[in-house]
C-alpha cells in the first residue's frame, strides 16, 4: 500500500470538528503512560498484534505519541504518530460502533497537529488504506514509488 504526504503547515482549522466531538460526549486526549496496558489491550481486541506493538512504542514517547477518544471511561478510538518511523502517522482505529462521529478525523488532526508542534513541516501516512479519506480530510498526496515503502520483509 502506498504512503501519503501531508503538509502540516497547511492543515485546515479543526476547532469546529473538536466541538462536534465534544458535543457527542467524547473526550479527545493523550493516553497516559499508566494506561499502556489498557490501550494495548484495546488495540489487540479490535485491531491487530502489529498495532499493539506500535501503541506500546507510542506510549513510551515523551510526550506520549498516542491520542485516544473516550466516552464513559471506554476507549472508542486511538491514533499514534512517531511509531513506525519518525514523522509517520499511524496506526489509527475507531471501533465500528463509534464510526460516523468524526472520531477518526479528530484523532488524525490531533496527531498531525502534534507533529507540527514538535517541528515537522510534513507528515507521512504509511501504508494507506483509505486514500480518498486522507486526500479529502487533510490534503494528503500520494508519494510516488512508496509501495511497499518501509513495510517490507515483515515478520509474522
Amino acid at each position: 500500500m502506498i504512503d501519503m504526504l501531508v503538509r502540516l503547515y497547511a492543515l485546515p482549522d479543526s476547532a469546529e470538528l473538536y466541538q462536534t466531538v465534544t458535543a457527542a460526549g467524547v473526550t479527545l486526549r493523550r493516553a497516559r503512560a499508566f494506561e499502556k496496558h489498557t490501550v494495548a489491550a484495546y488495540a489487540r481486541e479490535h485491531f491487530s498484534e502489529k498495532w499493539v506493538s506500535e501503541v506500546e512504542v507510542a506510549l513510551t514517547r515523551q510526550p506520549v505519541a498516542c491520542f485516544i477518544a473516550t466516552r464513559d471511561k471506554q476507549i472508542l478510538g486511538f491514533a499514534c504518530y512517531d511509531t513506525t518511523l519518525r514523522g509517520f502517522f499511524g496506526p489509527t482505529g475507531v471501533i465500528e460502533s463509534a464510526r460516523g462521529l468524526g472520531l477518526g478525523k479528530a484523532l488524525l488532526f490531533k496527531s498531525l497537529e502534534a507533529l507540527r508542534e514538535i517541528g515537522y513541516a510534513y507528515a507521512i501516512i504509511g501504508g494507506v488504506g483509505p486514500r480518498e479519506f486522507y486526500a479529502k480530510t487533510c490534503g494528503a498526496i500520494e508519494i510516488p514509488g512508496s509501495d511497499p515503502g518501509t513495510y517490507t520483509d515483515l515478520l509474522p
